[in-house]
């Protein structure tokens, strides 16, 4: 068990520049997000970098950085002080840079949540091994996200339901950062005519998706003939080399990793099935 707290937002600290130089200052990441949610549209938003549902941290850096790297996505956090205190979610993602591990709560729960409520994170996931196909490698995903997920075994392969396929030529912020069990990296989505031909401009927060030719078994970097399957974590940026954020969950040789294109490969469905809030 490892444990954050509900994390303030913070504003963008100075104005940018969008990738055709315009001037842009928008709210940024953090706090409770009442109106984003798994399942909802990732783009478009008056936001930057933005975190749907419940944003969480440690205080301490050095406790931080082992709640981010435990915390695995589809693990239950529970609220353990304040006024919902007992309320069960889990988490969605892990945001780079910032140290931020993003969870999910019922809306009842979002509305007697205040900043500084105290979060226990069941982390259980990191380091978990496919003894089947020991050169697929598991990363930041919790058991129950992989009882889930639309997986089949196929002539050696697994065949993975995702609902975007991604060319690496897309990934940016993130490269070369910190290992694959802390944090994302980012789609840019600047380049309108490959957002069309890949069908990634109805991404959302929650997706699960493929990034082609990516190899992030112990950092992020582009590798021909390998695979990464991730979920998208926060929202788009109007930054250069930034856009929506994917944490990796399984990755490997395309000879072991096959996706194929399942619409409904999104946390919202896996989880909240059924769910009169979600």
């Amino acid at each position: 068990m490892v444990q954050g707290q509900v994390w303030h937002p913070r504003h963008s600290q100075s104005v940018g520049f969008t990738a055709q130089g315009k001037l842009f200052c928008l709210p940024n990441t953090g706090g409770i997000t009442y109106n984003a949610k798994i399942g909802d549209r990732c783009i478009g938003w008056a936001a930057d970098h933005l975190e749907p549902g419940v944003t969480t941290r440690n205080p301490d850096e050095a406790c931080n950085l082992a709640y981010v790297s435990l915390s695995c996505i589809g693990n239950p956090a529970i609220v353990v002080s304040g006024e919902a205190k007992g309320e069960r979610g889990f988490v969605t993602g892990k945001h780079g840079g910032v140290g931020h591990v993003v969870c999910w709560f019922r809306d009842e729960a979002l509305g007697k949540m205040t900043i500084g409520d105290r979060i226990d994170v069941h982390s259980c996931g990191q380091g978990m091994v496919l003894h089947d196909y020991p050169d697929v490698h598991p990363r930041n995903m919790s058991p129950d996200l992989l009882d889930k997920m639309n997986i089949v075994e196929d002539a050696g392969r697994l065949r993975v339901g995702v609902a975007k396929i991604v060319p690496a030529v897309l990934m940016g912020s993130g490269l070369g950062h910190e290992p694959s069990e802390i944090g994302d990296y980012d789609i840019t989505l600047h380049d309108e005519r490959v957002i069309e031909r890949y069908g990634l401009s109805e991404l959302r927060f929650g997706d699960i998706v493929a990034i082609a030719d990516s190899d992030t078994r112990y950092g992020r970097t582009y590798r021909t003939g390998s695979i990464t399957v991730g979920v998208v974590v926060h929202g788009d940026s109007r930054l250069a080399g930034h856009g929506p954020g994917v944490s990796t969950i399984m990755t490997g040789e395309t000879q072991l990793i096959e996706p194929f294109i399942d619409q409904e490969a999104n946390l919202a469905g896996m989880f909240l099935r059924g769910a009169d809030d979600a």
